[in-house]
């Protein structure tokens, strides 16, 4: 066992503190990573403000890249010394959806077997199984993807959650390909990962719709071809001129709301298809929309939860990208912050003045 310092959020909506984490010996099927940059994502804010669960206190971050340290019994795939991105969907290669070679579907997958605690033994929950505001972490080893070991680990570690989720949103959730129209409603990380995927993908197209000026700034920045505020015209009228009255071909929710859901339903062309990867809460319903619309309009209304992607296949794919210039991830990276900055973080979060903190460790 060994001890760092980590992010902790100990009580619903109380500032996080930094504390001394004990970290256990890799155990089988485990890793220790040194981490060495982690972003700042709204998952981590939901955590603390006991939207996801109350089993506190909590070790915050999991947009995380490092340096595999130690690896634990029967682990045969990765090497001490080797970078990875951590993912927090370690695919266990039996369950149902694994056996039909769609892992990126798996229903069983899973985190460290050990906990890692405070320093008086108190059992810390990881944020998304992986708890990476923290000089090192321990992970399952199935959470570790090898990348190149050259890339920047700020930008590279965003692929864990918030950017890997916009970017499979667009590309393997919506199938966009080359002339296809999109339009993205919220330009939050996510959003703007959805453009830049759409802009991998090809898209003609790109209308990216929020209420913030600053962000659709942004966006026009990372691709969108038309930008609107929903504040000063109606989202689904504007979405349908911008594509010669016809509608997006896909259309990308990454607000979550009921109301926005809607506009993307109807903002879409006729056969086009829905992706939701903004994150409701449980109280949010469907709106209600005639039956008849549903039938009528055809298509495909999908979820898209972390990108539907296999990040054995897809990070190492995108950071290949990214070196080549061809996907701008340092673009996502407002500013690089110490770890007693990430309250503060939030802050800013909140304030929409940052795309991506991120922690970046010496």
């Amino acid at each position: 066992m060994q001890q760092v310092k980590g992010v902790v959020a100990r009580a619903k909506g109380q500032p996080v503190t930094v504390e001394t984490i004990n970290i256990p010996d890799p155990g089988p099927g485990e890793a220790v990573v040194k981490v060495q940059a982690c972003g700042v994502c709204h998952t981590d804010l939901h955590y603390r403000e006991g939207g996801i669960n109350d089993d506190f206190p909590f070790l915050l971050g999991h947009e995380a890249a490092g340096v595999v340290e130690s690896l634990g019994e029967g682990v045969t795939d990765l090497a001490v010394g080797d970078f990875v991105v951590l993912n927090w969907r370690a695919v266990c290669g039996s369950c149902r959806a694994c056996k039909r070679g769609e892992p990126w579907y798996c229903f069983a997958t899973h985190n460290a077997t050990q906990k890692m605690t405070l320093a008086d033994g108190t059992e810390l929950s990881p944020a998304l199984g992986i708890g990476s505001f923290a000089e090192k972490t321990l992970v399952a080893a199935g959470q570790c993807t090898r990348v190149d070991p050259t890339a920047r680990a700020a930008a590279v570690g965003l692929l864990g959650c918030g950017v890997m989720a916009g970017l499979g949103a667009a590309i393997n959730t919506g199938n966009v390909t080359r002339g296809k129209s999109v339009a993205v409603i919220g330009c939050g990380g996510v959003g703007m990962a959805a453009i830049a995927g759409s802009v991998l993908a090809g898209a003609s197209t790109i209308v990216a719709v929020d209420i913030d000026d600053a962000k659709l700034e942004w966006a026009t920045r990372m691709g969108a071809t038309a930008t609107v505020n929903s504040t000063q015209a109606d989202p689904v009228e504007a979405i349908q001129a911008a594509t010669d009255g016809h509608g997006a071909d896909v259309v990308i929710d990454a607000v979550g709301r009921p109301e926005t859901w809607k506009q993307a339903f109807y903002a879409r062309d006729l056969a086009g298809t829905v992706v939701l990867v903004g994150v409701p809460t449980p109280d949010m319903k469907i709106p209600e929309i005639p039956l008849i619309d549903v039938f009528g309009r055809g298509g495909a209304l999908k979820s898209s939860w972390y990108g539907d992607c296999l990040p054995s296949r897809d990070f190492p794919m995108l950071v290949d990208l990214y070196q080549q210039g061809r996907l701008d991830l340092d673009a996502f990276v407002t500013e690089e912050i110490a770890l007693d900055e990430v309250e503060a973080a939030f802050t800013k979060m909140h304030e929409g003045s940052v795309l991506r903190s991120v922690v970046v460790f010496s």
